[in-house]
């Protein structure tokens, strides 16, 4: 499925191949980033694309989640299987609920299977976080996510020598600081 997907938008400009890509659940900016690097594009449009395609999902999956699995709900198939998936995801959820915004941050931010803005946002809405208070950790940790996958898709060393370092080291006060903040309003 990956491998159409990539196919299916090879004939775009590769920023918009990141964009989109890193929109859907399948890809996210974990494959989009990287995919735009190998193309040649350079690291700092790979992020912002990257970035700026992942989070257009957000708001649409944090606004309707509820009210389609309010509606699913009504049919006996659907409120089955809806019903295990939010006891699977609740059982699965204590570290989330224990650090609150800054777990709900690091689950989206660290870029590991199973983990991103789709299953981020799909966690918030079990977990009955409000909407604003989901929305900044995710877009957070979208940032930190895209930062991390093209850290490592170059390789940090050729990062700091072209000139990207002094970038880094300023996006890198913005997250502390930022984290500071959350632990402190969470």
């Amino acid at each position: 499925m990956t491998e159409w997907l990539i196919e299916s938008v090879r004939g775009i400009p590769v920023t918009w191949q990141v964009f989109f890509l890193s929109m859907l659940p399948v890809t996210e900016l974990r494959a989009a980033v990287p995919i735009g690097l190998a193309q040649g594009l350079a690291p700092l449009p790979a992020l912002l694309f990257g970035v700026l395609g992942n989070l257009v999902p957000v708001v649409l999956l944090l606004t309707l989640l509820e009210p389609v699995s309010r509606w699913l709900s009504r049919f006996r198939l659907f409120k089955i299987v809806l019903d295990s998936i939010f006891q699977r995801t609740r059982a699965k959820s204590d570290k989330v609920e224990k650090y609150g915004a800054v777990g709900l941050l690091l689950f989206v931010g660290i870029p590991a299977p199973g983990t991103g803005v789709w299953t981020g946002s799909l966690l918030a809405f079990l977990l009955g976080i409000p909407f604003w208070r989901a929305l900044w950790p995710i877009c957070a940790g979208t940032f930190l996510a895209g930062i991390l996958v093209t850290l490592v898709s170059l390789g940090i060393i050729e990062l700091v020598v072209s000139g990207f370092g002094v970038l880094l080291l300023v996006l890198l006060v913005v997250f502390v600081f930022f984290m500071y903040w959350l632990r402190q309003g969470a």
